[in-house]
């Protein structure tokens, strides 16, 4: 916990960062958890309207035990850009729940919800992971809805990928182009599985042939289907913290771990280390991304506070990593590293300091004068502060550009369980500077053809 002169030091960065609120953001909702969720991703878009659009969100409930862990989905009402005044904006109960988001359905998940990453080709499936070896696969729209009282029996996942040797709690990915799913675990194993088969049943099982609600509650978790790994990857020395896919193949994927390595894997020639990144930061890593744009950039986020951009094309240097850029923006170790999906060279990061860091790679090395952030690292064009504690997931909008959900851990410091917040940077502050000059000074032009007439 940390001591009172650093919550009061977060309290007034908090309180500074509140009264911005109207000129930083296009739109912006707070949402407080009953309990903490340790990882957010936007589903699938349901319904376009004239103001606003609506949207899946998936979250977990990570409870003390008095009542059991779940898996939320939940409908979220996603207000379009320059569309949410900045009065409205500005008023919001850091202790309320927002009206923008509704439960739709929970789902009594086996143990507790570590991560959760939805299928790419099919978003009403999502992959989870637990406290256990096994990675489980949800279809969140045929799964029934559950009451999550104590004693409740849990939800039996559609599916189990079995092959870890020991947990496997947080190092999960689906793959863009078809579906696989990728895992990592304590056993220092990447382990691939095909859904292929099981998936396209799935999906296209119509809910009148799924198992009525009362059927489904009396069957297990160990009632599930169960598949087998297509392949076991070895090659890191400790923890296998994350895995991504290449976006342009299903053969080709990397991962870092606890031993400070980034690891490339091609399962076309085999389960040995492509290319091995031996010390890829001066600590564990934590989170590794793979640019969908351009698949020559991975970024890399560790416990050493940095992010590190490599090219695949020239990774090490007399064996050590050799990062093309190095963003140095975090104050403590960065938890999770997401490229934007409609900018090539905008990323995110998120860390254990409360800052969710927007940064532009193309920025680095550009002149300062004049610049919206003069004082800030390079690269580093947006600081979201709304989190009082770590900020442990986010995700970017691909329906919707530049719009993120995040989710911090500050129960301790809201009361609260934790908190979400659903949110668009101001257009202003991405936009090229020549456009958006343009635009005040057209603005300008405006509002003197409005003043009273002489």
């Amino acid at each position: 916990m940390r001591g009172r002169q650093g919550s009061a030091a977060v309290d007034e960065r908090y309180t500074q960062w509140k009264s911005l609120v109207p000129v930083l953001y296009d739109w912006f909702a707070n949402h407080n958890l009953v309990w903490p969720s340790l990882s957010c991703r936007w589903g699938p878009q349901l319904e376009q309207a004239t103001y606003k659009n609506r949207q899946r969100l998936y979250l977990s409930e990570q409870t003390d035990g008095s009542v059991p862990n779940t898996l939320v989905v939940a409908n979220c009402e996603v207000v379009k850009p320059r569309v949410a005044a900045a009065e409205h904006i500005a008023e919001f109960n850091e202790e309320a729940r927002s009206p923008f988001i509704k439960k739709f359905k929970t789902i009594i998940h086996p143990g507790e919800v570590n991560r959760i990453r939805e299928l790419p080709q099919n978003s009403k499936i999502v992959a989870t992971h637990t406290d256990s070896p096994d990675v489980l696969i949800w279809d969140v729209e045929t799964q029934p809805n559950r009451h999550a009282v104590l004693g409740a029996a849990e939800s039996r996942p559609d599916l189990v990928l079995t092959g870890h040797r020991e947990n496997a709690e947080f190092a999960l990915s689906m793959c863009p182009t078809e579906p696989f799913v990728l895992s990592g675990g304590k056993d220092k194993l990447v382990v691939l599985w095909s859904i292929q088969d099981h998936i396209s049943t799935l999906a296209s099982s119509d809910a009148a042939d799924a198992p009525k609600e009362e059927e489904k509650e009396k069957e297990k978790v160990s009632d599930s289907p169960k598949i087998a790994a297509r392949g076991v990857f070895e090659g890191h020395e400790d923890t296998v913290e994350d895995v991504q896919f290449c976006p342009s193949s299903a053969q080709e994927f990397c991962s870092v771990g606890d031993d400070s390595c980034l690891i490339f894997w091609d399962a076309r020639v085999g389960t040995s280390p492509v290319v091995k990144v031996e010390k890829a930061h001066n600590a564990d890593l934590h989170c590794v991304d793979w640019n969908p744009h351009d698949v020559n950039y991975v970024l890399t986020g560790s416990a050493d506070n940095s992010v590190r951009m490599f090219d695949r094309r020239n990774l090490t240097n007399g064996g050590v990593g050799s990062p093309v850029n190095k963003f140095e923006g975090h104050k403590s170790a960065v938890l999770c590293v997401q490229w934007a999906p409609h900018k090539a060279s905008v990323f995110g990061s998120a860390a254990e300091d409360g800052f969710l860091n927007i940064w532009d790679y193309e920025r680095v090395g550009k002149k300062k004068e004049g610049s919206r952030m003069p004082n800030s690292p390079p690269g580093l064009f947006f600081q979201h502060a709304g989190h009082r504690d770590k900020v442990v997931d986010f995700h970017w909008n691909a329906s919707d550009p530049w719009t993120i959900v995040s989710v911090s851990d500050d129960g301790e410091s809201t009361g609260g369980g934790g908190t979400l917040q659903l949110w668009r940077m101001s257009d202003l502050i991405y936009r090229p500077e020549e456009e958006v000059v343009a635009e005040l000074e057209k603005f300008k032009a405006h509002l003197a053809t409005c003043g009273p007439k002489p």
